[in-house]
């Protein structure tokens, strides 16, 4: 097939390693065609360009802001970018036939590029859903549930559900609030498609492992625990402050906090005050630098807002379960996270709303081997979230629709 993918991830390398891009090289690497259209922000100062390689073509369309920038900024250029993606795709793609189109949120505000492509080429849609917008923005008090913008966007929504042929979600809690509380979607288009990646082996040997801690200051003997990823408001950075503070200046336990976003000053505010000797925070490292920081630690760390009505599943889970690591999951009761990671023996939960919980997990493990655990997060990993895995599923999705199509109509 042809397809073409849409996504708000700046991607320049099919051979990037990242959600996206190791599931686009499992469908070159079944004879597909893929054709990439990825937004080119304002501030790298670049027009719009496309990349070639082999099976793959690479659009990137030069946009606003949206990434790290703020609210107003961010919202506008999500509502422009859709009327940017259709004209580059015509001037750049007009003379390629697309059979699927692949997309994924945010935003949801692709509805009209999504109709067109439909309507030019009778393309089949595929819905990669990675977050449940704007429920998700009313869960955190960002706009009202009974306002102008809630009902702009959650028109922008169910049209979305609507014009896309199947809708992958990250896992089965997904799945139940999408038929709940959207009715008039037929629930057989709506399935389990996780975030995954394609694994790479990583051995870590106790040398390597030593020379990390000493070139980051961090304690060598130490049990480690890494939080890396976004630092804003679905975090609650408030709370994961309260957890550090709880533990801060205990010798058998060392926390690493690495990452960017909205809320990384309540993080530097607490650190520069209290000056924990047990906490390093540190700005997004490049990705060759994050995965020699992160494969130094023992477990990883997933913290979510206790406010989240809808069910998150963060895929920075995959580095860790990679890392044979561990993790500890402080969410929501919406989210199904947890119960994955308990029922698969690997890690601990609890929920995101009293920092005394998250104390006694760490109080109970300190002198605990994890080594099985994880383990068991890697096996998991390999068996349930891996490109090659979520390749089957999203092909076995159309091949079966298809096959039913086919049937009534003969």
């Amino acid at each position: 097939m042809n397809v073409l993918f849409l996504t708000l991830v700046d991607i320049i390398s099919i051979n990037e390693r990242g959600i996206y891009q190791d599931l686009l090289r499992e469908f070159i690497k079944n004879s597909h065609n893929i054709y990439v259209v990825s937004p080119s922000e304002r501030r790298y100062g670049k027009e719009t360009t496309v990349i070639e390689n082999d099976h793959c073509k690479i659009l990137n369309v030069k946009t606003g802001n949206i990434q790290k920038t703020n609210l107003v900024e961010k919202g506008i250029s999500t509502l422009l970018i859709e009327h940017q993606f259709v004209s580059a795709i015509k001037k750049y793609y007009s003379n390629i036939e697309f059979d699927l189109v692949m997309y994924s949120t945010p935003p949801i505000t692709f509805v009209k590029s999504i109709k067109y492509l439909k309507r030019k080429h009778n393309a089949k849609t595929y819905l990669l859903l990675r977050d449940i917008f704007p429920q998700n923005a009313v869960d955190l008090k960002m706009f009202s549930p009974k306002g102008l913008i809630h009902r702009y966007f959650r028109n922008k929504e169910k049209k979305l559900y609507r014009i896309s042929d199947w809708i992958g979600c990250m896992s089965q809690a997904n799945v139940d609030y999408l038929i709940k509380h959207n009715p008039y979607i037929d629930a057989s288009k709506i399935h389990v498609s996780p975030n995954s990646i394609e694994p790479i082996e990583i051995i870590v040997d106790k040398a390597s492992r030593a020379k990390t801690r000493q070139k980051y200051n961090i304690p060598l003997e130490t049990k480690v625990y890494i939080y890396g990823g976004n630092l804003g408001k679905p975090q609650d950075i408030p709370f994961v402050v309260e957890c550090l503070k709880q533990n801060q200046n205990k010798a058998d336990r060392y926390f690493v906090v690495c990452g960017s976003g909205t809320d990384y000053h309540i993080l530097k505010t607490y650190v520069d005050e209290y000056k924990p000797d047990n906490v390093k925070l540190m700005e997004s490292l490049p990705k060759n630098e994050y995965d020699e920081l992160i494969g130094c630690c023992d477990i990883g760390l997933i913290f979510l807002d206790k406010r989240f009505t809808i069910p998150n599943f963060p895929s920075r889970i995959l580095s860790y379960m990679e890392n044979t690591m561990p993790v500890i999951a402080c969410t929501d009761l919406s989210t199904d996270m947890g119960q994955v990671i308990v029922d698969g023996n690997f890690g601990w939960w609890c929920e995101s709303d009293d920092a005394s919980k998250f104390t006694q997990i760490v109080d109970n493990i300190t002198d605990e081997d994890v080594t099985n655990k994880g383990n068991s997060a890697r096996k998991y990993l390999e068996t349930n979230y891996t490109a090659e895995k979520n390749h089957e599923i999203i092909i076995k999705n159309i091949t079966e629709d298809n096959r039913k199509l086919n049937d009534v109509q003969g």
